[in-house]
């Protein structure tokens, strides 16, 4: 399973944008009304995001829960405890775990060696990646709770990756990004223009294991219509992509997460431009904690 928030809104809506000066305040977190981002500081915060991703990866969304995850009804697994999870809190819903609308679970090269390796792994080579100098960032298990795939909920989410960024000098994130559904066939068109269009350079291709391992070249390139193609992507992974993302090798097809899910790699270097204005002009001096 990578990282997926269903959602309803356009893809100008899962972009970066600035974040307002007023919002400049080192050691707090980045509010909006009563919306607010911050990395999660308590075992309640992180069962209030175990809680929200059973919600909607196996109540929503149709996972098939192991007899653990149904007995408990949260979405938990060993790397949880060697990640920062980002959050999204309502507080108009209250102070306690009910406010918690939205997540982000964020691991870095330190996590993952405690951990044995990232997440990502078990479905795709990432060993190019892991080569890379500088610190690394995977970003999984994304989700928001049901009436929050809005706009505000969305900025907020991106505000706080660019604050966590910055904050510990990030130079690539990557993670699974999930199309629904397992039928790779019904998906050839986006898994075409994806592999034709934004596959990633061999320096930093990451590629599907070769038991899991599905072709997305399925489609010829001339055969494909690319805005089309474009247009019926999630809205995360479109996000992605205009920020100068790119997808691996080959495609893993999750039979209990019920989707077909991709490797994105963003190098921040490579960031486009006008975002990465934003990024580097408003995300700098926030401290996420």
């Amino acid at each position: 399973m990578g990282f997926s928030i269903p959602t309803r809104t356009a893809l100008s809506e899962t972009l970066p944008v600035s974040i307002p000066a007023a919002e400049h305040l080192a050691g707090q977190a980045l509010v909006s009304g009563p919306l607010e981002v911050k990395i999660a500081t308590s075992e309640e915060d992180i069962h209030a995001a175990k809680r929200l991703r059973y919600q909607v990866f196996y109540e929503e969304m149709g996972a098939v829960p192991s007899p653990a995850a149904r007995a408990s009804r949260l979405d938990e697994d060993a790397f949880d405890d060697v990640a920062d999870h980002l959050l999204v809190l309502d507080h108009s819903r209250g102070s306690g775990p009910e406010a918690v609308v939205g997540t982000y679970r964020l691991i870095r090269r330190a996590g993952a060696m405690a951990a044995g390796g990232f997440y990502t792994a078990d479905e795709f080579d990432i060993s190019k990646l892991v080569a890379q100098s500088g610190e690394i960032l995977e970003l999984g298990r994304s989700c928001t709770a049901n009436g929050y795939r809005t706009r505000p909920t969305m900025q907020l989410l991106w505000k706080g990756i660019a604050a966590y960024v910055f904050q510990n000098d990030i130079a690539l994130m990557f993670g699974c990004a999930s199309l629904p559904g397992n039928d790779a066939a019904a998906l050839r068109t986006q898994l075409g223009y994806l592999h034709h269009h934004h596959l990633a350079p061999e320096r930093i291709r990451a590629t599907a294991l070769p038991q899991r391992y599905t072709e997305m070249n399925l489609v010829p390139a001339e055969e494909i219509d690319a805005r089309r193609a474009a247009a019926a992507l999630p809205p995360l992974i479109k996000g992605y992509l205009r920020l100068g993302g790119y997808v691996g090798h080959g495609a893993v097809v999750d039979h209990q997460f019920n989707t077909t899910d991709v490797c994105v790699i963003v190098e921040t270097s490579n960031v486009s431009d006008k975002y990465y204005k934003h990024y580097e002009r408003e995300a700098r001096g926030v401290v996420i904690q």
